[in-house]
């Protein structure tokens, strides 16, 4: 709009580009390492801003109306290139981005027509000011907000709130930036400002609004946490209440044993005694936990719930080939296994609860195969069952335990998979085994049908 020769039209192109590459990229991470990267932004500047150059020689009048615009809209496609976020996450930035480039565009065109008589390097100096702001902003006071806040709306953000929020801040800047309106009026000032405003409130409601769903999601999960800690806890008080009460019972009984086989020995009586000493030790053993595997803590955790399972009359089928001790600590993998175990038991009693005359059962493997542990559990569920996102509805899991097996499973960058097979419920996952564990370091993915045979 300040005119001006070529020369200078490319130091505003050049600078208006740079500025939404720097604020975009600290919003942001590049799929590719720093080298790369830095090629590419390099040319695409050029395959931009020499174009802009020679639209601005032909035609002066069109390209100061749209080329800002223009720009824009070719970094939108190379930014969602580079970008590691997913398409919706990256047009949120963008959108946010584009709100900061009305700003330093329009923040240097004022400052320049109402104090410094349209002079062009006034308008150059403030846009450099506004954009080192920002910048420094974002870095030293919102990077880490950004980047946390982006979780959360990758995993809550949907089509219809991003559509909206694009579209209202393309019309608010749309109207900020339209080039018909030359007359620096307070009128004008006016409506500059209370746009910026209404935008920037659009931006932070839903800022705001994400952010608090996510925060949600995770007092949700750390709510699921602690109940599944608190169930590992009633198992492992019935299995030590049991194990008391056989101790009792054998401790009482145990004098008229003694009196029995003396009675015995004194008679002479060695086949009787014999006898009765297997029977002795058979009901010895059957209070005893039942031995599934090697490792301890599965072991007990599994017996409750097969106790548990087998009390409600489900029939129950274990497949449990694991080592005495695993790199994968007890708590993450009794995690995954409790809330299985539980899920499966609920669904069944569900069945039983609808459909009376129809037969449970659960199924349940654990193998290690060289680094990878798998695991596969398979029970009777409702025909209706249904999955939301690749994940069971909390309305026919009891609303606990999955997203639980899925943050254990995601820290060993596990695959897996849900689904309801013609009413049996399938639960798929191959983990890798660390050799040294690295917490939080995870990815989700699907595993094929293939992946488990």
């Amino acid at each position: 709009m300040l005119g001006g020769s070529v020369y200078i039209a490319f130091i505003r192109f050049a600078l208006s580009l740079a500025g939404v590459m720097l604020l975009f990229s600290r919003m942001s991470e590049s799929r590719f390492d720093r080298k790369r990267t830095i090629a590419c932004y390099g040319g695409f500047s050029a395959a931009v801003l020499i174009p802009a150059c020679i639209w601005y020689v032909a035609d002066w009048e069109n390209c100061v109306r749209i080329v800002a615009f223009a720009m824009y809209m070719c970094f939108v496609v190379f930014a969602i290139f580079m970008s590691r976020d997913s398409v919706y996450l990256s047009i949120y930035k963008l959108a946010l981005t584009f709100y900061l480039l009305a700003v330093f565009l329009i923040g240097g065109l004022e400052v320049a027509i109402i104090f410094f008589d349209r002079n062009v390097w006034a308008d150059i100096i403030t846009r450099i000011l506004l954009i080192l702001l920002m910048t420094f902003l974002i870095e030293k006071k919102l990077k880490g907000s950004i980047r946390d806040f982006s979780d959360y709306v990758e995993k809550e953000v949907d089509k219809f709130s991003v559509a909206v929020m694009v579209i209202s801040i393309l019309f608010g800047i749309g109207f900020i930036l339209n080039p018909n309106v030359r007359d620096a009026t307070g009128y004008r000032l006016y409506q500059i400002v209370t746009n910026f405003v209404l935008t920037g409130t659009l931006q932070l409601l839903m800022f705001r609004f994400y952010l608090h769903i996510g925060r949600e999601r995770e007092y949700e999960r750390e709510n699921q946490l602690i109940q599944m800690n608190h169930r590992l806890l009633e198992r492992q008080m019935e299995i030590l209440e049991e194990s008391v009460e056989a101790g009792r019972r054998l401790r009482h009984d145990i004098r008229h044993h003694n009196a029995v086989i003396a009675e015995y020995a004194r008679l002479g009586e060695r086949e009787e005694l014999l006898q009765y000493l297997k029977v002795y030790d058979k009901e010895t053993e059957q209070g005893m936990v039942e031995r599934i595997c090697d490792n301890t803590a599965v072991n007990n955790i599994l017996s409750a719930y097969t106790r548990k399972a087998r009390n409600e009359q489900i029939k129950v089928r274990l497949d449990i080939q694991i080592d005495r001790e695993l790199p994968i600590p007890n708590i993450d993998l009794v995690a995954i296994l409790a809330n299985a175990y539980e899920n499966a038991i609920y669904a069944c009693m569900e069945v039983k609860r609808h459909e009376q005359k129809r037969e449970c059962m659960i199924q349940l493997m654990l193998r290690k195969k060289k680094n990878k542990l798998i695991i596969f559990c398979s029970n009777t569920c409702r025909m209706e069952t249904e999955l939301k996102d690749g994940q069971p509805k909390a309305e026919f899991t009891g609303g606990i335990g999955v997203s639980s097996i899925i943050k254990t499973a995601e820290k060993y960058d596990g695959e897996y998979d849900f689904k309801n097979d013609n009413g049996m419920f399938i639960f798929r996952l191959i983990m890798n085994i660390p050799s040294e564990l690295q917490p939080d370091k995870g990815r989700k993915e699907y595993v094929s049908d293939s992946a488990l045979r």
